[in-house]
C-alpha cells in the first residue's frame, strides 16, 4: 500500500504516486454441501466452494471406506450397474453444468490390456441423469476432434461386442490418453473424456484401486475438448486430495474460468 504525503492535493497525488492506494480483501471462501449418497457402505458426498457469488471448486469426498470395502468379484451385468449416483450442488450446476457424479467399481477392470485391472470409474456429467440414462449407443457419431494426445478406439469386449467409441449405454462414449492405451503395464490414475452423439457430456478420473489404496494425494493432467455446451465450463486441474481425519479422498477440480 503507498503512503499518501499529507498536503497533497489529488493531482499532486496521482502525478507523484503518493496517493494511498486500497485493494479490496478477497471474499472468504464457503463450501456449500451438495447431496450424499452410500457407496459400499460410505457416504460419497458432492460439495462446491464459493468465493463471494463466484464458484471458485467443485467436488466429491470418497472416504477410504467406499474404497476398501468393494467386493473381489462381481457378476458381468451389462450395462454395467452403478454403485452411487450424487447430484452436485444447485451453485456448481448453475456455474459450471456440472450435474451429477456416478460412481462404477470394476472389481476386474475392462478392455484396453492396460485397464485389466481394479478400478473405480467417477464420472462428472455435464447433462441431466435422464440424459444420461437415455443414452443407448445406436449412435455411433464420434466427436469431429478430441483434444491432443486423445483417441476414441473401437473396442471388442468378450461377451459383449464391438464397442464404437468405447461407447457403453446409460455412459457414453470414452475417449482415452493414447499414450496409455498402447502401454505394456497396467495404468494406476488417468483422465476419461465422455461424449456422445459427437458432443462432450462428461470428464471422469478413472482411478485403480491400488493407487487409491496408497492415501496420498495426486493429480491427473485435465484436457478441455472442443464444443461444450452453452453454460458448460471445464476445470482446468484436478487433485486427488487425502485427508487422513475423514479419512479418504477431496476430488478438487478448480480453474473453470467462468
Amino acid at each position: 500500500m503507498k503512503t499518501r504525503i499529507p498536503g497533497l492535493g489529488p493531482l499532486a497525488c496521482l502525478l507523484l504516486g503518493a496517493c494511498a492506494t486500497y485493494s479490496p480483501a478477497a471474499a472468504p471462501t464457503r463450501e456449500i454441501a451438495g447431496s450424499c449418497e452410500t457407496a459400499f457402505g460410505a457416504s460419497v458426498c458432492s460439495w462446491a466452494q464459493v468465493s463471494g457469488s463466484k464458484v471458485v471448486a467443485v467436488g466429491a469426498t470418497v472416504p477410504m471406506a467406499a474404497i476398501e470395502n468393494t467386493p473381489l468379484d462381481a457378476p458381468m451385468v451389462w450395462p454395467p450397474v452403478f454403485a452411487a449416483i450424487v447430484p452436485m450442488p444447485a451453485e456448481a450446476r448453475a456455474a459450471t453444468g456440472m450435474d451429477h457424479l456416478t460412481v462404477y467399481w470394476e472389481p476386474h477392470g475392462h478392455p484396453p490390456g492396460p485397464f485389466l485391472t481394479p478400478h473405480f470409474d467417477f464420472h462428472f456429467y455435464t447433462i441431466s441423469d435422464a440424459e444420461r440414462l437415455a443414452i443407448d449407443c445406436t449412435s455411433k457419431t464420434k466427436p469431429a476432434n478430441l483434444p491432443a494426445g486423445y483417441v476414441l478406439p473401437d473396442v471388442d469386449i468378450p461377451g459383449v461386442g464391438m464397442l464404437v467409441g468405447l461407447c457403453v449405454p446409460t455412459m457414453g462414449m470414452h475417449s482415452l490418453v493414447s499414450s496409455e492405451v498402447d502401454a505394456t503395464t497396467p495404468f494406476s490414475g488417468t483422465m476419461v473424456l465422455g461424449s456422445y452423439n459427437g458432443k462432450p457430456i462428461f470428464f471422469e478420473p478413472m482411478v485403480a484401486k491400488a493407487k487409491l489404496m496408497e492415501k496420498h494425494s495426486f493429480t491427473l493432467p485435465m484436457s478441455t475438448p472442443p464444443g461444450l455446451a452453452a453454460g458448460v465450463h471445464y476445470p482446468a486441474r484436478f487433485e486427488a486430495v487425502y485427508d487422513a481425519t475423514i479419512p479418504g479422498y477431496r476430488f478438487v477440480f478448480t480453474g473453470f474460468g467462468t
